[in-house]
């Protein structure tokens, strides 16, 4: 069974800043938001002491128009400038025609959370988004997206606590959640790119990236180990790229030798190549775990370029920086630095502050939404891993005209 992507064309429209092109095969299908209970009272009793007068409202009309009398020239003579930058700003078609940085659905990837059961459920930190029942809210979401451009997906599954273990032996199941999942969204979309997580963290008792030894050492080789056997489970059920997040060290490398030694040479590696100790992750986490052993501490960049070149020269074939936003100078480093495509990983917790801000009414969310896109892009990054992903892509197809780049 196919999904309805191939349909009329879709054009953007002509807004201020995003390049015009048509997207053939796209429909500006209707983006209905499913927007799940978001605890702002407290902060919303906090904003009504402010001081209005000191507020414009972000949803307001515009500004008061410009007076009828202009202001009488204060100069008898003009600047004698042999260079007026802004003569390329002057009017909407020039502002479009020199942007230089632009954004399609396909630079984007879909990350949707799954669980065993059959009802969507709202993931409370996160607004808009569900913990998706793997056959039919799924397949639902997926076909959504296609229908504005974005075709990939990468796939986050909640694990069952009866089925964790310390060694984490359920990430390899080949009738496990996760390779359910990708065969049955293979055969109802043969041509969508998945994305799979080879990630220790949700199959773990501990929840922490790796076998975990009495004295609380993580163990990486033996980590390894059963990564290697996850990322082939994968693959075997048809994931088109396996995603090495952990950050242990030489993961790339025998990842690579294990989907090669069982035919999978077709199969590409997206590695978390720089991925921070971040405090914007586990937006629906029970507890906070130290990861500083295995993630990257987010005062270096020197690190950061070592480890991305490690995973280079291991076959890594897409490099990933998590969290985006706060690593934009860490995706131009690795642009100028590498051939290989670029990822950025818009986590959960620059999501939910976008998110949170524009239902308080404190920023307008889509304009804060496409902008922090389009710089990520800017910074060099090909692809963008994001919540946001069917919410911009509608918007970039033209189904929502209000949004106007500046």
């Amino acid at each position: 069974m196919t999904s309805s992507m191939f349909r009329s064309p879709c054009k953007i429209p002509s807004v201020k800043g995003f390049e015009q092109k048509s997207y053939v095969g796209l429909k500006a299908a209707s983006y209905n938001v499913r927007v799940n209970s978001f605890k702002s009272s407290e902060v919303a009793s906090q904003l009504q002491k402010i001081d209005s007068t000191l507020i414009w409202p972000v949803n307001a009309p515009e500004a008061p128009p410009l007076p009828s009398k202009l202001a009488e020239p204060v100069i008898d003579q003009p600047l004698q400038l042999s260079r007026r930058a802004r003569r390329n700003r002057k009017c909407p078609s020039q502002r479009a025609a020199f942007q230089e940085t632009n954004i399609s659905p396909a630079n984007l990837i879909y990350p949707l959370f799954i669980h065993e059961g059959e009802v969507d459920i709202p993931i409370t930190t996160m607004p808009g988004r569900y913990m998706l029942g793997w056959r039919h809210g799924l397949n639902e979401e997926v076909a959504r997206a296609r229908d504005v451009g974005v075709n990939s997906i990468k796939l986050y599954p909640k694990v069952p606590e009866a089925k964790k273990s310390p060694t984490g032996e359920e990430a390899f199941n080949d009738n496990g959640l996760v390779p359910r999942t990708v065969r049955l969204l293979k055969d109802r979309f043969p041509d969508l790119v998945i994305y799979t997580d080879v990630n220790f963290d949700e199959y773990s008792t501990t929840g922490h990236g790796g076998i975990v030894r009495e004295d609380g050492v993580i163990l990486n080789d033996e980590t390894i180990h059963q990564l290697r056997k996850q990322a082939v489970s994968q693959a075997r059920a048809g994931a088109d790229v396996v995603c090495t997040s952990e950050m242990l060290d030489g993961r790339v490398g025998a990842v690579r030798a294990a989907l090669d030694a069982e035919g999978f040479q077709h199969v590409s590696i997206m590695s978390y190549s720089v991925k921070y100790t971040s405090s914007l992750y586990g937006r629906f986490r029970k507890v906070e775990l130290d990861k500083k052993t295995y993630q990257i501490n987010p005062a270096n960049s020197r690190e950061a370029l070592l480890e991305a070149r490690e995973d280079e020269a291991e076959g890594a074939d897409i490099l990933m920086v998590k969290p985006a936003l706060l690593s934009l100078d860490i995706i131009r480093l690795l642009k100028d630095q590498t051939l290989l495509p670029i990822g950025a990983c818009q986590v959960s917790g620059e999501y939910s502050m976008i998110k949170a801000a524009g239902l308080l009414k404190m920023i307008d969310e889509e304009k804060v939404m496409m902008e922090s896109l389009i710089c990520m892009r800017r910074a060099g990054a090909d692809l963008i891993l994001t919540y946001f992903a069917l919410q911009a892509a509608t918007k970039l197809c033209g189904h929502n005209k209000r949004f106007i780049a500046n």
